[in-house]
């Protein structure tokens, strides 16, 4: 049996840094989770509406941690619509957008569901197939790709109170 070769896979842990070039936000922490197939980000005031004879949604992204003081406020046309079963069982039908980000030096448009994950400890969940062919998941490391300054760290963990 051939050894699979993964030296082509950029390593990242279990946690990292990302950002969202289009909307203007520059850093935000995600929990990468090989358990989850999709995305999902934590948004706020969701609003639909109809654009270009298909369904489009506004919502406002929240990047710090446990905080609500900044955001970026989005318009993006919605992908989908799927039924998502929680962690904790519970079934819920979220809108699916495209979004680009960036993550260890690669620059990708990924799935995200649209929810509100005030109740967890990230903001974002990556799912794995946002890092299909990508990225090689170390679990015992974090921040193995983008990570910002200590300035913006502490300011992240300053707005936590």
């Amino acid at each position: 049996m051939a050894k699979k070769d993964f030296s082509n896979l950029t390593p990242i842990g279990w946690r990292e840094w990302i950002s969202f070039p289009e909307w203007g936000v520059d850093y935000m922490k995600v929990k990468v989770d090989t358990g989850a197939r999709t995305s999902s980000l934590h948004v706020g005031e969701i609003e639909y509406f109809e654009k270009d004879s298909g369904p489009w949604v506004r919502f406002n992204v929240y990047p710090w941690q446990k905080s609500f003081t900044e955001r970026a406020s989005v318009t993006a046309p919605v992908k989908d619509f799927r039924t998502v079963k929680s962690s904790s069982g519970c079934q819920q039908r979220r809108p699916v957008i495209m979004a680009l980000i960036q993550l260890a030096g690669h620059t990708f448009p990924v799935e995200l569901t649209l929810t509100n994950r005030s109740s967890m400890g990230f903001r974002m969940l990556l799912g794995r197939a946002a890092m299909r062919k990508k990225f090689i998941v170390i679990p015992g490391k974090s921040y193995l790709g983008l990570r910002p300054d200590p300035e913006i760290r502490a300011k992240n963990r300053s707005r936590q109170k």
